[in-house]
C-alpha cells in the first residue's frame, strides 16, 4: 500500500498518552495530528492541531475525522472493524489497514492467527466449548488457569485468575462464555516484549527486546535491552517478522512474551504503539511514536537503534488516598530531578492503579553487570518519591 507523500494532516482514533505522545511526534515532523477523544480535557487534546469529541468507537466522529485528515492511525484496538471496513472502502486511508488489524482486535481470534502461524503460545480453550462445564475444566487441565475477555481488556483489566472450580462457576454463571476464553497456567523466568514497525515498501524495524516487570498485571517498569541470550531475540524477531508479513501489516506492533521451561510463548499482541515502548523517546534514534507517524504520513522512516547502552522506564500510577507525598508534590519533585524525560500525562485526576506519566533514565554503563546495578538505583530513587503502594 503506496501512501500519497502530501499528507499534511495525520488522525488519530483516541485521546489517550499514546495519541498524545504520537501528536508530539507529529510537533516534531511539523506534521499535524488530529484527534478522536472523548473528551477536549483528554490527554491528547492540548497537542493535537483539531479535537473530534467523540469515543473511540463512533464510527460518525471516526468519519469526521476522515473528512479532515488524509490517513488514520489508531490509539488501541476498541474499534468497530464493520464500520471502519466501509469507511476504507468508501477511500478512507487506515494505517494499518482494516484487514490486517481485523484479527488482532479479538485476542481470541489473536490465538487462533498465532495457531495457523505455528507461533507458540500457552495452550487455550473457548469457555463456550463442550469441554468446560461449571463443573469441569478439559481433559490434562489444572487449576490455576487464566480467563481472558475476548475484547477490551488492559493493565489487568478483562482477566481473572481461576484458582478453583468454584471461580470456574461463578464465570460462566455470571459472564457470556462467547466473550471469554482460558488459557494454561504458565510459569516463567521473565516477561518481554517486542515493539517493531513494518512500512509501507515492507521494510521491518525492530526496538530491542525488552523486560518488563508486571505488577497486578499493570506494567511497573521497562528494562532496555532485555538480559537474554542473543537466540531469544532472534526468536522474537522471527516471529513478529511472520506475523507483520502474513498479515501485510503496516504500522506499529507490539507483542508481549513469557519466557520460562516452555520456551518463549506470546502472551498478547498489541496493534499499536505500547508501554513497553516509551523508553525509545528518549533511547532510540527514532521513538516507536515517530515511526508510527512517519509510516502513516509516507516520510522516511529511520532505524530504531539504540543511542543508549541501556534505559529504564518506569510507570508512575496513581495512588491512593493518604500517599505520603501529594500529587502536585512527586510531580514537583521529579521533573525537576528529570527534566524531559518525566512524561505528564495531564489527566484530571489521580485513581490507585491508573497510568499518570512515566520516566525514561538513559542508562550509561556498557557493562551488563553495572548497568543492571544503575537501574535498581534508579527506581530506587524513583520509587523514594512515587512509590508503589497502591490497591489495583
Amino acid at each position: 500500500m503506496a501512501i500519497d507523500q502530501t499528507i499534511s494532516t495525520i488522525g488519530v482514533v483516541g485521546g489517550g498518552q499514546l495519541a498524545m505522545m504520537l501528536a508530539q511526534a507529529g510537533s516534531e515532523r511539523q506534521v499535524n495530528v488530529a484527534v478522536q477523544a472523548h473528551s477536549s480535557s483528554d490527554p491528547a487534546s492540548e497537542f493535537a492541531s483539531k479535537v473530534v469529541c467523540a469515543l473511540p468507537q463512533d464510527e460518525r466522529g471516526t468519519k469526521d475525522l476522515v473528512d479532515i485528515c488524509k490517513a488514520i492511525t489508531f490509539e488501541n484496538e476498541w474499534i468497530n472493524i464493520s464500520e471502519l471496513h466501509l469507511l476504507e472502502s468508501k477511500g478512507a486511508v487506515f494505517v494499518p489497514s482494516i484487514s490486517s488489524l481485523a484479527p488482532l482486535v479479538d485476542k481470541l481470534s489473536q490465538r487462533k492467527l498465532l495457531d495457523d502461524l505455528n507461533i507458540p503460545g500457552p495452550l487455550w480453550m473457548p469457555l463456550e466449548s463442550k469441554e468446560i462445564t461449571p463443573s469441569s475444566l478439559p481433559s490434562g487441565w489444572t487449576f490455576p488457569v487464566m480467563a481472558k475477555a475476548t475484547r477490551g481488556g488492559y493493565d489487568g483489566k478483562g482477566t481473572r485468575v481461576l484458582r478453583n472450580q468454584q471461580d470456574l462457576s461463578e464465570l460462566i454463571q455470571s459472564q457470556d462464555p462467547k466473550n471469554w476464553f482460558l488459557e494454561e497456567w504458565i510459569s516463567y523466568e521473565s516477561e518481554l516484549a517486542l515493539v517493531s514497525s513494518r512500512d509501507s515498501q515492507g521494510i521491518i524495524r525492530n526496538f530491542p527486546l525488552v523486560e518488563t516487570k508486571q505488577i497486578n498485571q499493570v506494567c511497573d517498569w521497562v528494562l532496555a535491552p532485555a538480559e537474554v541470550e542473543h537466540s531469544v531475540e532472534l526468536m522474537a524477531i522471527n516471529m513478529a517478522s511472520s506475523l507483520l508479513n502474513e498479515l501485510d501489516y503496516v504500522g506499529v506492533l507490539a507483542i508481549e512474551f513469557f519466557l520460562g521451561n516452555k520456551g518463549m510463548l506470546v502472551n498478547e499482541i498489541a496493534p499499536r504503539t505500547h508501554n513497553s515502548g516509551h523508553f525509545s523517546i528518549e533511547a532510540c534514534k527514532s521513538s516507536q511514536f515517530d515511526q508510527q507517524l512517519c509510516i502513516a504520513a509516507g516520510l522516511d522512516v529511520e532505524d530504531a537503534e539504540m543511542i543508549s547502552p541501556g534505559a529504564l522506564m518506569v510507570n508512575l500510577l496513581g495512588q491512593e488516598e493518604g500517599a505520603s507525598l501529594s500529587l502536585s508534590e512527586r510531580v514537583k519533585v521529579l521533573r525537576a530531578e528529570y527534566g524531559s524525560n518525566f512524561h505528564w500525562y495531564g489527566k484530571e485526576f489521580e485513581a490507585p492503579g491508573r497510568k499518570m506519566g512515566h520516566i525514561t533514565v538513559l542508562l550509561l554503563e556498557e557493562n551488563k553487570a553495572l548497568r543492571k546495578e544503575e537501574a535498581k538505583k534508579a527506581l530506587k530513587k524513583i520509587r523514594s518519591v512515587w512509590s508503589l503502594n497502591v490497591s489495583l
